[in-house]
């Protein structure tokens, strides 16, 4: 019987406490890895049953690549913290991609609440 209550001590306890992942880890290995221009990585677990991360990297590591290789290279990067994560969300830009996208949104914020801009 001792066998079992060990067995069933072991059953409830968490496996993968010993290398949770944490946003400060995350970001320094994407930094080491990626030396981002801009990186954003957000801890979005709040209430979930596991793990979430969101990571926004832009890297010019990233250019001539296509998003699903940019997406193999950052899981690659995190294998051994993915393996414990519930929930994973990347979004990867090149320097130019990135200056376009904040341009973008500028544009769309300085517009108010016009739907589309004004045509001259």
């Amino acid at each position: 019987t001792h066998a079992h209550v060990h067995t069933q001590i072991h059953k409830h306890t968490p496996t993968h406490t010993a290398t949770m992942a944490s946003a400060d880890l995350l970001r320094e290995k994407l930094t080491a890895e990626f030396t981002p221009e801009h990186l954003e990585v957000v801890d979005t677990s709040a209430g979930l049953c596991g793990q979430a991360f969101e990571v926004v990297i832009v890297s010019d590591k990233f250019d001539g690549l296509a998003l699903l290789k940019r997406h193999r290279l950052v899981n690659a990067c995190l294998e051994t913290e993915i393996k414990d994560i519930h929930a994973f969300a990347q979004k990867t830009y090149t320097p130019a991609q990135w200056k376009k996208l904040l341009e973008k949104r500028q544009a769309a914020a300085g517009d108010g609440d016009a739907a589309a801009p004004a045509e001259s």
